[in-house]
């Protein structure tokens, strides 16, 4: 009898199906963007920014994060075109944008994006940013607030505490990393070139952004701190910290997603995006 359920067992774990993923350990392949109106180059600051725009209506910046590419966004310029211009930006070295030997800073970055909406004759507009473009967000709003409506900052950190220390461990984390890779080296001008433009961007994330409460406290613009209540990359703690911080932030917890929210549930990604900007 003993025999018999050893067998049974060994053949229940063999045949039983893996237990599925929860939805913040998943990392689904973005939604393909929409045909843009216009897409082009701006040169900005020593290098050639590649850009695309969508629609009609107040404008809205879509800043995907580090490593990352403009397609993040697919989902969500498939929704905010519907009544808004949307602009999406490739950050100095990632996806279609081109970079040079200057050191990474937010600040740097910041002025790259700040360039391209003079570039598109665009005084002011609405931020959405993700991870290191919620940080651009966050520096464009304390030091250029003339040039925003409203910050919608998404896994962003004011100081480099605010990492959790176990990030690169998530096999989630991991695999984004990874398609990054992939994906430079399909569309990036300098495809070869992945371990040397991370090289170059890893000095910035060693020490930035290093933000005092004072900077924060600076902030006039209409700013929503958000997280997935399972970020692998920024601590609860110190979100919580920024939305105490920043003057009348509003603390959005997206339900049931990590990190990569936009992903993972698009459509309470974009009513949460909808929600803050179109107030």
């Amino acid at each position: 009898m003993k025999t018999v359920l050893k067998i049974l067992c060994v053949l229940f774990l063999f045949s039983a199906p893996a237990l599925a993923a929860e939805r913040w350990e998943e990392l689904p392949e973005p939604a393909p963007l929409p045909k843009a109106d216009k897409t082009g180059t701006a040169p900005v600051n020593g290098i050639d920014m590649y850009y695309a725009v969508y629609g009609s209506g107040p404008p809205v910046l879509l800043i995907h994060g580090g490593l990352g590419y403009a397609d993040i966004w697919g989902a969500q310029v498939a929704d905010l075109s519907r009544d808004h211009t949307v602009i999406v930006g490739e950050s100095r070295g990632h996806g279609r944008t081109t970079r040079n030997a200057d050191p990474y800073s937010y600040d740097l970055m910041s002025s790259d994006y700040l360039a391209l909406l003079d570039h598109l004759k665009i005084d002011k507009t609405a931020i959405v940013g993700w991870s290191d473009g919620g940080i651009i967000g966050l520096d464009i709003a304390i030091h250029h607030p003339e040039r925003l409506t409203r910050l919608f900052a998404h896994a962003a950190n004011s100081k480099i505490d605010g990492l959790i220390p176990t990030v690169m461990e998530n096999k989630t984390f991991a695999a984004y990393i990874e398609k990054a890779g992939e994906v430079y080296k399909k569309i990036s001008p300098t495809p070869t070139e992945y371990d040397a433009f991370v090289t170059q961007i890893s000095g910035m994330w060693a020490s930035q952004p290093n933000w005092s409460d004072n900077d924060l406290k600076k902030i006039t613009t209409p700013t929503a701190i958000v997280v997935g209540d399972h970020d692998e990359a920024i601590s609860r703690e110190h979100t919580d910290y920024l939305a105490e911080t920043v003057p009348g932030a509003e603390l959005i917890i997206l339900k049931d997603a990590s990190h990569f929210a936009m992903l993972q549930d698009p459509e309470g990604y974009n009513k949460a995006v909808r929600d803050f900007i179109d107030k």
